[in-house]
């Protein structure tokens, strides 16, 4: 009697701890209302939109040289420079070999589209924050913008507001969320971003890597939220 109630009470905890990791990803997915979102089914859906690391080697100045003024503004610079490197808002997933026509921040989310569309498989990561044609078209959506709004760094920068707030970002200045929570939700969302375990959320799907290192992402995250270490 005595094992087979430990049992299952050990069937519970297993049960609920299952239970409790399928929650948070379903709550980050739902939030985001974008099924690439914390998961790893992305890959059929674009499965060439992160076939390798959408910037190239990361010079240690880059490193330490971030900019912004205020810790959020210093957290979008970190995912700058683990995703698009130095151009910036500017940036073009290095893998995409058939070029935009002009800079991004010249060309409107509409003429983005049609380049997506006219350019089929190739990565078409773009601007600042290394964003994918699926997120994009979500992020026009909720943000409520007109598909002739130029990909300017304002706009680019209230879309990374967004994928903050699924992120956690809010909870977690309230201190309801764990700076180590917080960080992995970001890694689900940004590939370049290390997880908890030193890897990238996506590590091994085709070709994704994190860009930074977990130690180096760590002391960043301290340095801007010293309250929430």
């Amino acid at each position: 009697m005595r094992f087979f109630t430990l049992l299952l009470a050990l069937c519970f905890a297993t049960t609920a701890q299952a239970q409790s990791t399928y929650e948070l990803d379903n709550s980050l997915r739902d939030r985001a209302k974008w099924k690439s979102f914390g998961v790893q089914d992305w890959v059929a859906g674009d499965p060439v939109e992160r076939a390798r690391a959408g910037r190239g080697r990361i010079a240690a100045g880059e490193l330490n040289n971030l900019g912004g003024t205020t810790p959020v503004a210093r957290l979008k610079s970190l995912i700058a420079v683990a995703e698009a490197g130095p151009r910036g808002y500017d940036a073009v997933h290095v893998g995409a070999k058939r070029r935009l026509p002009k800079r991004p921040t010249q060309m409107t989310l509409r003429e983005i589209a049609v380049w997506v569309k006219a350019t089929p498989g190739q990565p078409h990561a773009i601007g600042r924050y290394q964003i994918i044609p699926s997120t994009m078209r979500v992020l026009i959506r909720r943000s409520g913008v007109s598909p002739d709004t130029r990909f300017s760094p304002a706009v680019q920068d209230a879309f990374a507001d967004i994928l903050l707030k699924d992120a956690g970002l809010e909870r977690f200045l309230k201190g309801r969320l764990s700076m180590k929570r917080f960080m992995n939700n970001l890694a689900k969302i940004w590939a370049g971003l290390p997880t908890s375990n030193g890897k990238s959320h996506y590590d091994g799907y085709a070709g994704n890597r994190a860009t930074i290192s977990l130690a180096y992402y760590r002391a960043q995250m301290t340095a801007f939220f010293p309250k929430a270490s």
